[in-house]
């Protein structure tokens, strides 16, 4: 059953919520997405629909990606496999999370799912373990980002075949190793994940 009841709507607040996809991958960036609405104003059939990316199947999130879009404030951010490799994943997650808020424009406080504050944030931050099933903007920004990052790594695919990237989009699945093993590293590897494979 989704997490959130449209007929409970007053108790959500009208915050920034803020999520990642994509920190556990091999390759690819960190991609965040910072969303806002008031939930009171939010079409009540889609806030019954938000849920944590991880529970939703490709096509439910790709119908809901662009009618968050339309519906609220949407901004992205990436954190490069280059700057995984250079500041290690958690550092590059929380600079990207930042570029994203700043980029919304929005004053209104911050909830960001798992344990760390964003850094160098004007606005109240709070970090929420499991916020994309506590807290709607989270699960919001999970679809966002996920679809987001998904349909880059497709389009990758394309131009890096041998990983299998249009099905496990990045992920250390055995088709991508297997690929790491014959191939090596492409350049969106990050080198800090994949040090025992030859790099390009």
């Amino acid at each position: 059953m989704p997490p959130f009841d449209p007929a409970q709507v007053a108790q959500y607040p009208a915050a920034i919520g803020c999520d990642e996809v994509g920190r556990g991958a091999l390759c690819g960036p960190v991609m965040v997405a910072a969303v806002w609405f008031n939930p009171l104003l939010f079409p009540p059939h889609l806030f019954a629909r938000l849920d944590d990316s991880k529970r939703l199947d490709r096509t439910a999130r790709e119908m809901l990606s662009p009618l968050i879009r339309a519906h609220a404030r949407v901004a992205l951010a990436a954190a490069s496999c280059g700057l995984v490799d250079r500041i290690n994943v958690r550092a590059a997650t929380l600079d990207a999370m930042r570029r994203a808020v700043t980029r919304l424009g929005v004053e209104a406080p911050v909830l960001v799912d798992g344990r760390d504050l964003v850094p160098g944030l004007a606005l109240p931050c709070r970090a929420v373990v499991g916020g994309d099933r506590l807290v709607p903007q989270v699960a919001a920004a999970s679809i966002v980002a996920k679809v987001c990052r998904d349909e880059l790594m497709r389009r990758l695919a394309l131009r890096h075949p041998a990983y299998a990237w249009e099905r496990n989009v990045g992920y250390g699945t055995a088709a991508h190793l297997a690929g790491l093993t014959a191939r090596g590293r492409s350049p969106h590897h990050r080198v800090s994940y994949t040090r025992r494979f030859r790099g390009p």
